[in-house]
């Protein structure tokens, strides 16, 4: 990695739950990613409060809600600090906000009707690469309801539910889909105005998905909330769960739907063959698009325009999207299966 950053870069060991080693570690740095989850059941937001107190630029790859909330809780406190920050930057939520924000914006201008329903839809192979943690995220997720919106109004499902089918296009193909709780339906909703919002994900093999299945009807709410109990399960389950990962591969594809009231519908699609680089990627595209000063003072989610300036959503699109094997935004979804990869934003090719 040093080769790759640098001779000037180098490493520091730091406990993230130790305030002052991060003001230490922070200091004269210009931006900081924090990546050092799992972020369900973290009590504080000891990185951001660093990074405030250090006047250090800051994103972060939560994708949980209640974490994200309490990251925006210093939205004043980082403003008074001059601080740039987005919570929720990575691939899903990050550019899978950033994908919604850009569908609503164009059938805004374009379309005559409102937008009315948005459907987040998420695909991984395994562990797509990303090994313990993304495991213990998702044992967490089966822990907590799931929070969606129907026509303005909050509802509450139970998770690894309302199984759907959906076409992820070129690359990927069909796969099964099933309710989580992510934090992008409630900012999508709250932040794009969209009364109607829900979040799916599925995995493959086909079998994980009815192994989590199994664990939200024969584990308690209580067990897959306790961090250490889900923490004995991961180092369980890791050693099959790699050994499967390395027939079932990487791939990962996001697609987003928007229906609008006027009977316009159009779909978003981002699909990769390793989770493990797109992600990079798309940390990279936010912490690029902070340091080149597209995020205003405060905490913000990668939606709000305070937090990616409407101008710099196609650029950090761009980036995001290298070495992907479909990309397309603006497209009628009978066109998912057909489309080539294209980069341009609401362009018709």
């Amino acid at each position: 990695m040093v080769a790759m950053l640098g001779e000037s870069s180098k490493f520091a060991e730091v406990n993230i739950d130790n305030t002052k080693s991060l003001e230490v570690a922070l200091n004269d740095v210009d931006l900081v990613v924090h990546a050092a989850g799992p972020f369900q059941q973290a009590e504080k937001c000891t990185v951001l409060e660093a990074a405030i107190q250090t006047k250090t630029a800051y994103v972060d790859v939560c994708d949980d809600m209640s974490y994200a909330l309490r990251a925006k809780s210093f939205k004043n406190k980082a403003v008074a600090a001059n601080i740039p920050a987005i919570t929720t930057g990575g691939i899903y939520p990050g550019v899978s906000n950033v994908m919604a924000a850009e569908l609503v914006r164009a059938a805004k201008s374009e379309s005559k009707g409102e937008p009315e329903r948005l459907r987040f839809y998420y695909y991984t192979a395994g562990t797509g690469g990303a090994g313990p943690t993304i495991l213990a995220t998702s044992f967490l997720l089966l822990g907590e309801e799931v929070v969606a919106y129907n026509k303005g109004e909050m509802v509450k499902l139970k998770p690894y539910t309302g199984m759907l089918n959906i076409d992820f296009g070129k690359g990927i193909g069909k796969k099964d889909v099933y309710l989580l709780n992510l934090p992008e339906v409630r900012s999508a909703h709250e932040v794009l105005g969209v009364p109607t919002v829900s979040a799916r994900f599925g995995t493959a093999p086909f079998f994980w998905n009815w192994g989590m299945t199994a664990m939200t009807i024969f584990l308690s709410t209580e067990f897959l909330r306790d961090r250490s109990k889900v923490q004995q399960l991961v180092e369980l389950f890791d050693p099959v769960v790699r050994a499967v990962d390395g027939i079932a591969g990487e791939r990962v594809s996001m697609r987003v739907d928007l229906e609008c009231s006027d009977g316009r519908n159009t779909v978003g699609i981002f699909s990769h063959r390793r989770l493990s680089v797109s992600v990079g990627n798309a940390t990279a595209a936010f912490a690029l698009a902070v340091l080149e000063g597209s995020t205003q003072p405060g905490v913000w989610f990668p939606e709000e325009p305070e937090g990616i300036a409407i101008e710099a959503r196609e650029l950090l699109l761009k980036r995001a999207a290298e070495g992907t094997i479909n990309f397309v935004m603006n497209k009628p979804p009978w066109m998912v299966e057909t489309n080539p990869k294209e980069i341009g934003l609401g362009i018709y090719v």
